[in-house]
Order: C-alpha cells, then sequence, then structure tokens
C-alpha cells in the first residue's frame, strides 16, 4: 500500500494564498536550501506528484525551464510522473520532458487508486486537497510555515480537520511541521 503526503506553504494566519491568489509569501532563499537538502532523500522514494490545474501552471512556468537550474529537488521533481487533475485542460507538457498526465473523472477514486502501489506527494491544489482530506486519504499532512501574517487570502483548509504532530523542526525562520490524521 502507498501513501498520500500533502505540502503546503502556509501564513502564521493560515493562509496558502494572499487576497489576490499569489503564493509569493513564500519566498525563496537559505532556508529553503536547507529544506530542500532535508527533503530530497524523501522525493527520491516518492513514486507520483499530483497537481491541481493552478499550481501545475504555476509548476510549469518554473521547475521545467532553465530558471529551476541549480534547485536541488528540481532534477528529481522533474523526472517524476505527475498527474494534474483539471476540467478543463487537454494536456499538460512539462518543458521538453515527459509531459504530466491530465485526470478526468472522480479525482479521490483516481488517487486511491494511485495510492493502491504508489507513493504520492501533493503540492499547492487547495481543492484537491480538501476533497482528499474529507474522503480519508491523506497519510501525511506537512505544513511549511511560513513568518509572516497575510491577513486576508485563501485559508489552506476550506474544513475542519484535526491532526496529530508527528514531528516539527525549524529551518531559520520557516517552521515544518508533519501531522497524521486524527481520524
Amino acid at each position: 500500500m502507498g501513501s498520500l503526503t500533502v505540502q503546503q506553504a502556509v501564513s502564521l494566519d493560515g493562509y496558502a494564498a494572499d487576497a489576490a491568489g499569489d503564493v509569493g509569501f513564500a519566498g525563496s532563499g537559505e532556508d529553503w536550501a536547507a529544506i530542500d537538502r532535508d527533503t530530497l532523500p524523501w522525493l527520491e522514494t516518492v513514486d507520483r506528484v499530483l497537481l491541481g490545474a493552478a499550481t501545475y501552471r504555476l509548476f510549469a512556468s518554473f521547475w521545467p525551464t532553465d530558471e529551476s537550474e541549480g534547485e536541488l529537488v528540481g532534477p528529481r521533481l522533474n523526472a517524476l510522473p505527475k498527474s494534474v487533475f483539471s476540467r478543463t485542460l487537454d494536456a499538460a507538457p512539462w518543458g521538453d520532458l515527459e509531459p504530466a498526465t491530465v485526470e478526468r473523472g472522480d479525482a479521490v477514486a483516481r488517487v486511491r487508486e494511485l495510492r493502491r502501489d504508489q507513493d504520492l506527494v501533493l503540492w499547492g491544489s487547495l481543492t484537491l486537497m480538501a476533497d482528499l482530506l474529507a474522503a480519508g486519504v491523506v497519510d501525511v499532512v506537512e505544513l511549511r510555515v511560513m513568518p509572516v501574517v497575510l491577513g486576508a487570502g485563501r485559508p489552506l483548509f476550506a474544513r475542519p480537520w484535526t491532526g496529530r504532530l508527528m514531528g516539527s523542526r525549524a529551518y531559520g525562520d520557516i517552521v515544518v511541521n508533519r501531522y497524521a490524521p486524527a481520524w
């Protein structure tokens, strides 16, 4: 049996995007480099990346381009198979690399199917995350808490959810918390 890990950047006040829908608050820099160094060995065990259409567009505009050169997790992320859950996309190119698979229909059922024999990671894609949490398909929620208060924006959680802290680690000003769902 595989597993599903959700990784999200979130502000101190619980927002995954600012009022304009921008995620630039997540930033970059030395703190992220340390997180990436710790993430890479785990990422080597992941079989597939799950994305919603908006997150796919954001990722595809950066990761398979020269802009991502030097990013520690870039080669592994680019090499992984990707599934994009979308009602509107007909194709999901990934630069000159293998394109992502566009998934249609019941996303929860498809993720359950993929999870039977693959370890999955979901980045961004808040609507998909909410549906998967509600369906009990998520094994780990990892929050990268940014040292910023947005005051308004898109909340990370659309529905009530309870987790059990599995661990926490500070990377400079960013704190990474790992939770297991408390079903």
